[in-house]
C-alpha cells in the first residue's frame, strides 16, 4: 500500500489511540522517519494531590494557532506529514494529552520538526491550564523555560 498522507490537526476531548495514528503514516513510501511525541499529564502539584488538569481555549482562537504552527514547521522542512492532537477539558494524572507526530524522509528533520512544535505550543497556542486538587484550584503560569526553549528556533 503506498500513499500520501495529509496533515492531521485536531483539537478534541476525547482520548487518542497513538497505534492507529501510527498506522496512518505506515502506508506513505516516501517516509522514512515518524517521530513521535505524547504528552501526559504529570502530578507535579504543590497541592497534596492533583485530581484534575482542566485544559480551556477559545476553539477558533486555537485551530489558527495550531494551523499556523504546522504552516511554518513546513516552511522550514521538508516534512511527509504532520500529526497534532491536543485535547481539551478536564484530565487525570497519567492521562494524554497532546500527539506530534513528525513524518520525514530523514530523522533528522523529524526529530527537529517535533521539538519545533512543541516549543511553540507551549509558548504560542492559546490553551489555558488549571490544576485541581483535593483542597484547591489555581492556574498554571507560563514557564521560563518554555519561552527560552522557543528562543532557540529564532
Amino acid at each position: 500500500m503506498d500513499q500520501t498522507v495529509a496533515d492531521l490537526i485536531v483539537v478534541q476531548t476525547q482520548d487518542f489511540d497513538v497505534a492507529a495514528e501510527y498506522a496512518r503514516l505506515a502506508g506513505d513510501a516516501r517516509i522514512g522517519a515518524v517521530v513521535m511525541f505524547v504528552g501526559r499529564v504529570r502530578d507535579l502539584s504543590p497541592e497534596p494531590e492533583l485530581i484534575a488538569l482542566e485544559l480551556e481555549h477559545y476553539p477558533k482562537m486555537t485551530e489558527r494557532a495550531l494551523q499556523q504552527i504546522v504552516a511554518d514547521v513546513r516552511a522550514r522542512w521538508a516534512l511527509d506529514a504532520v500529526t497534532l492532537i491536543h485535547r481539551v477539558g478536564p484530565l487525570h494524572p497519567a492521562e494524554q494529552i497532546v500527539l506530534v507526530l513528525t513524518a520525514s524522509a530523514h530523522r533528522d528533520v523529524a526529530y527537529a520538526a517535533n521539538a519545533y512544535i512543541m516549543d511553540y505550543l507551549k509558548t504560542e497556542a492559546p490553551f489555558w491550564k488549571k490544576e485541581v486538587s483535593s483542597t484547591a484550584s489555581h492556574w498554571v503560569d507560563a514557564r521560563e523555560s518554555d519561552q527560552t526553549a522557543r528562543q532557540r528556533w529564532e
